[in-house]
């Protein structure tokens, strides 16, 4: 049993756990008397610790198990919540998250041994109890051994295990050989849940010293966990007994192990007694036979209800949320598959609809045209399922952010909060995956330049604490507001504009200059701020997913930074468009209306062309000049024009005929088109033909 195949299923299960602790510390720092918090927290402080101890990542379980038994102390009131507590299970938080992201990069959770932290636990322990508690504790293991022993005695049960000729050969093989040959009882504790994963990781533990001859019950039995509280092998090795027997005790959650070495002639006396036991049994007959497994079986099957009560209880009490159990994990490569059998499926479709729009061909009967309307009406409920299994909440990525600004006010030592809306909000998860920088840095560069300090805020009349505000795509807060002026002053300074240039900038231009790379606004360079890569990273991210930022600003009040993504990055309705002879196709989110717009309503102003449409200015652009597109011979009497949106934004795309509304299938230009940012990708359509997708944020 290999437990890498299990690496991925941990690394998520770590991560919900991790941050599910985050979020219960969080709000224990505000509410230290809340049980159900305290509960919640020992939970997974006690699973986190589990499931590395399973996994065989000892360091981090150390750590885990002081976690919890501090709030083990906690939930019996033996030790008061405190700051310092919460500033130490913070640091134990960060180090996990260390050691998860090791184990993540190369299966090994690193040689750091976090002692610092573990003394820190140890003296909160110390510190916290009365003096009768270690007492206490010492008694709690001897108090839990007799139900141990209740439940499987532990006594020297390989003796019973009936060998078949293969497994005696390969032992006195093994004798000859001049190994030691040992029987070993293993005990795990009644209340373990994973039992299997306890008996693994003895034999891992074992293998180290020798090698293992014989397994009962079956090596599959103990993995499928067929067994009641105890298991017994046969090992035959070149070390002492006492030292395989202390590799078995060092697995968590085992209660007891009992073994000796096996002699030869002890075995030869079993096999004899084997043989003479078969003989009678072949001489008696069947029904007495069966009456003794009869009356054993009760006994053993008494063992087995109490158990799963047990585990059974155990897992309720660990189950937090119970709409964690309604959702199931599914690769991310399985969906993408799907997704493409769904994107060939529309394609097909399209294909099927091209053949029955054309002239040749008995196309025209009632039932063909069923079957394709069928065949859309299908393929458009796929699609819609499939999106929603690859949608996420956004929660995924947010709910680490009230953390990250609790450290950010005190390391900025600046009092903020941060409020947030529309967790709930799903999106793709190629887009939730990459969204997490971007929001991060926003975030960051509102807890450093958009707030002001106390100090200054009490002096404006401002309430003392600052509030930052995230709206699932929305985050801005009530800061200070950006000093375009002093904006501008840098922009100068550093030579990114000449000051006849800033002359001409309009608002919006200048706070544009802030997503340039290298440029900050900072005075100095810290962890947090300063070194000109936040908002570059923010604007190239956000661009890659097809998206785009727009900030508001007004000096003193505060200032609002408005994300906009694309539900999904896989398959859009758009309008599709000609060109000349070209197809392109123009996404549907982005298109307000569609206008005829006769050539003499055109203006200009400042020799840009531009139309007035209900009561607005729309400036014009002609996409064949855009594509570097021969222009025609003769200017026809009207444009057909497609007003797209981009915020508050308006542009009018002058383009030669319009084709339709078709559902489409993205499809990446791979490395070698990306230089041009106009195009987005690039759909096939029914006929086979190729048609780019025009990106309307760039052209605006």
């Amino acid at each position: 049993m290999d437990v890498s195949q299990y690496l991925e299923i941990f690394l998520d299960e770590t991560n919900e756990h991790l941050q599910n602790l985050n979020t219960q510390i969080l709000e224990l720092e505000s509410d230290p008397e809340n049980m159900d918090n305290i509960n919640e927290i020992f939970r997974a402080a006690h699973s986190l610790k589990g499931m590395a101890g399973t996994m065989g990542y000892k360091r981090m379980q150390n750590l885990t198990h002081d976690m919890e038994n501090v709030f083990s102390e906690v939930r019996n009131g033996n030790i008061k919540v405190k700051p310092e507590m919460i500033d130490v299970l913070f640091q134990c938080l960060d180090a996990l998250e260390e050691y998860k992201n090791n184990i993540q990069e190369t299966s090994d959770e690193g040689t750091n041994d976090n002692e610092n932290l573990i003394k820190a636990l140890n003296d909160i322990l110390n510190g916290g109890k009365t003096e009768e508690a270690p007492a206490a504790k010492e008694e709690a293991p001897t108090a839990t051994a007799p139900a141990a022993e209740s439940g499987a005695d532990g006594g020297e049960k390989w003796n019973d295990i009936a060998f078949d000729d293969s497994q005696i050969r390969v032992i006195k093989e093994a004798m000859k050989q001049g190994k030691n040959v040992y029987g070993i009882n293993v005990v795990v504790q009644e209340s373990c849940i994973l039992k299997a994963a306890r008996a693994f990781l003895v034999f891992k533990a074992v293998e180290e010293f020798g090698e293992i001859l014989v397994y009962n019950p079956s090596s599959q039995d103990i993995e499928d966990e067929k067994f009641d509280c105890d298991f017994s092998i046969f090992i035959a090795s070149d070390e002492p007994y006492e030292k395989i027997a202390e590799a078995a005790k060092s697995v968590s959650e085992i209660d007891k192990v009992v073994g000796e070495e096996v002699k030869y002639e002890t075995l030869a006396a079993k096999q004899e007694k084997a043989e003479a036991d078969a003989a009678a049994a072949e001489k008696s007959q069947d029904a007495p036979a069966e009456a003794a497994p009869a009356q054993e079986q009760p006994q053993a099957q008494a063992v087995k209800p109490a158990a799963k009560t047990q585990s059974s209880g155990n897992k309720k009490q660990t189950v937090a949320k119970p709409v964690t159990n309604r959702t199931v994990r599914v690769d991310i490569e399985k969906l993408d598959a799907l997704m493409n059998q769904v994107s060939e499926l529309i394609i097909a479709k399209n294909s099927l609809v091209s053949i029955s729009s054309t002239d040749s061909g008995d196309f025209q009967n009632q039932s063909f045209h069923e079957q394709i309307e069928y065949l859309e009406r299908i393929t458009t409920n796929l699609h819609e399922s499939v999106m929603k299994v690859r949608m996420v909440p956004i929660e995924s990525v947010v709910a680490k952010f009230p953390r990250m600004i609790r450290d950010l006010s005190r390391k900025l030592d600046k009092k903020m909060e941060l409020y947030m809306t529309g967790e709930d909000t799903e999106l793709d998860r190629t887009v939730v995956d990459q969204i997490g920088d971007p929001l991060q840095h926003l975030l960051r560069n509102s807890a450093d330049h958009g707030l002001e300090d106390n100090a200054t805020r009490i002096a404006k009349g401002k309430p003392e604490v600052g509030s930052i505000f995230l709206n699932a795509f929305q985050e801005g807060n009530n800061g200070n507001g950006i000093d375009v002026e002093a904006v501008r002053n840098k922009a100068i300074e550093r030579g990114v504009i000449t000051e006849e240039q800033a002359e001409t900038m309009s608002q919006k231009e200048i706070i544009n200059l802030l997503f340039l790379p290298s440029f900050s606004m900072a005075k100095k360079i810290t962890d947090i701020s300063g070194r000109g890569v936040g908002l570059d990273v923010v604007k190239s991210n956000i661009e890659a997913l097809g998206g785009d930022v727009e900030v508001k600003t007004e000096l003193g009040v505060g200032t609002t930074f408005t994300v906009r993504l694309p539900l999904t990055l896989a398959i859009i309705q758009a309008l599709m468009v000609e060109i000349r002879d070209e197809k392109y196709a123009i996404a549907l989110g982005s298109i307000s209306n569609i206008e005829d717009i006769p050539v003499k309503d055109i203006k200009y102003v400042e020799a840009q062309e531009v139309i007035h449409l209900r009561g607005k200015v729309i400036p014009l652009i002609r996409m064949d000049q855009v594509l570097d597109i021969e222009p025609k011979e003769e200017e026809p009497e009207s444009l057909t024009v497609v007003i797209v949106q981009k915020g508050e934004n308006l542009a009018g795309l002058v383009v030669d005929n319009l084709i339709g509304q078709q559902e489409i299938v993205i499809k990446s230009l791979g490395k070698y088109i990306n230089n041009n940012k106009i195009i987005s990708g690039a759909t096939i359509l029914g006929d086979g033909e190729v048609a780019l997708i025009l990106d309307v944020n760039v052209l605006m």
